[in-house]
């Protein structure tokens, strides 16, 4: 790694786990300053008051086990835009998609031309948010899409310490170059931040990024497990992914399928588009997840028997006598549906590709979400204002899509 040719100033979004992560490792940085935003309550005084004057401490766990630590100090904490966003070159978003909308309107103000615009990860439709909140002085940034995060990372203590489980070997991101003249190279800075893992690469175009299988996951298990409740409590708390059924593989299988559909039909309507990224959910678990799946024949067996998902149950609550029922608020339909399955759906209709799977999937997450997204079979449902479908931002084509780079 080489040290960008001139200074960095790096702005990151949020306060969570991958917030801490990236401030640490990017404050240790030569050349580089970090400015810390985050609009969450009182999230970013509690920040500077807890760490002071002190160094914040990253601990890095390397592939042969061994911890790294790696003391910093970011140059900036706050929850003003005023402060926090002038003269920053780079900015990445470390947030909830949710919480995204909050952050485009702040920045809109301030954001300078050639600054370089960062999802990490970015989530289906950040493209199409960012390019409607920012506005006229973001028509000459970048904007850039992580897949997901880089690694896998919990707070210790919050303002003071955050640990890296493990990073990725490799991570996929789409540029959108705009009419930025950035300073910098995009990716080789933004990997000179993060360190030698994950290996970046640049993915051929974001609407790959934003059909890709992993994101695809939540809400057909959630279908698939709880259609049939009865609304009894449950003793336990049931497996989510090593607890699936053949139902719920199929269900997953087809939707993918659908989405590798959509991608064929963008690409046979725009042939510079290289869509070959979009795989189905089956390969993308045998190329993810080799070493930790001992049984890689089906879909099925790939989700049960991958030792990364050992004890992970459905999101719960506890009723009054100790049992446990479904949260259906939880983000794997609150913030799947609407920043992810929706997404999909739209990008689908305007391939002109039928999505039955998706839609089965849809009209029972978005009943028990009181929420209306799809009606007899058009994105025309009252809430598709909470959504980043393209239909929201009044894309009409595929080729309105394409012509977004």
């Amino acid at each position: 790694m080489t040290e960008p040719p001139c200074t960095i100033k790096l702005l990151v979004c949020g306060g969570g786990n991958g917030a801490h992560t990236l401030t640490g490792l990017a404050s240790s940085r030569a050349k580089v300053e970090v400015n810390v935003m985050s609009l969450f309550a009182d999230e970013a005084e509690r920040w500077k008051k807890t760490l002071g004057d002190d160094y914040f401490t990253v601990h890095f766990t390397e592939k042969d086990g061994s911890i790294t630590q790696i003391k910093s100090k970011p140059n900036l904490i706050t929850n003003d835009p005023a402060k926090a966003i002038p003269g920053c070159n780079l900015i990445i978003f470390t947030v909830p998609a949710f919480a995204h909308g909050g952050y485009f309107e702040a920045l809109a103000p301030y954001i300078e031309e050639n600054a370089v615009v960062v999802g990490m990860p970015s989530q289906p439709g950040f493209q199409f948010q960012c390019v409607d909140l920012l506005g006229e002085r973001g028509k000459k940034c970048a904007i850039v899409s992580f897949e997901s995060l880089p690694w896998a990372c919990r707070i210790m203590t919050f303002a003071r310490e955050v640990k890296v489980l493990g990073a990725k070997d490799t991570l996929s991101a789409a540029i959108i170059m705009r009419k930025c003249t950035p300073q910098f190279e995009i990716l080789p800075t933004i990997q000179y931040l993060l360190g030698p893992e994950p290996n970046l690469t640049q993915a051929n175009n974001y609407l790959a990024i934003n059909l890709l299988a992993d994101a695809n996951v939540h809400p057909p298990i959630m279908y698939g497990t709880w259609k049939d409740w009865n609304q009894e409590a449950m003793a336990e708390k049931p497996l989510f992914y090593q607890g699936l059924d053949e139902f719920c593989a199929d269900m997953l299988s087809k939707v993918s399928y659908e989405l590798m559909d959509t991608a064929k039909a963008i690409e046979k309507e725009c042939p510079s588009f290289d869509m070959s990224d979009v795989i189905h959910l089956h390969d993308w678990y045998k190329l993810n997840y080799k070493d930790s799946i001992s049984d890689d024949s089906t879909l099925l067996s790939c989700m049960k028997s991958n030792k990364a998902y050992n004890g992970l149950v459905h999101p719960m609550k506890e009723t009054a006598d100790g049992k446990f029922v479904p949260d259906f608020k939880y983000r794997y339909l609150a913030e799947d549906m609407p920043f992810g399955f929706i997404v999909f759906r739209g990008i689908a209709e305007l391939a002109g590709v039928k999505t039955p799977a998706m839609d089965e999937t849809i009209y029972w997450c978005q009943k028990i979400m009181e929420k209306e997204f799809l009606v007899d079979g058009k994105l025309v449902g009252k809430d598709m204002k909470i959504t980043r479908a393209p239909q929201r931002y009044h894309f009409k084509s595929i080729q309105d899509l394409v012509n977004l780079q």
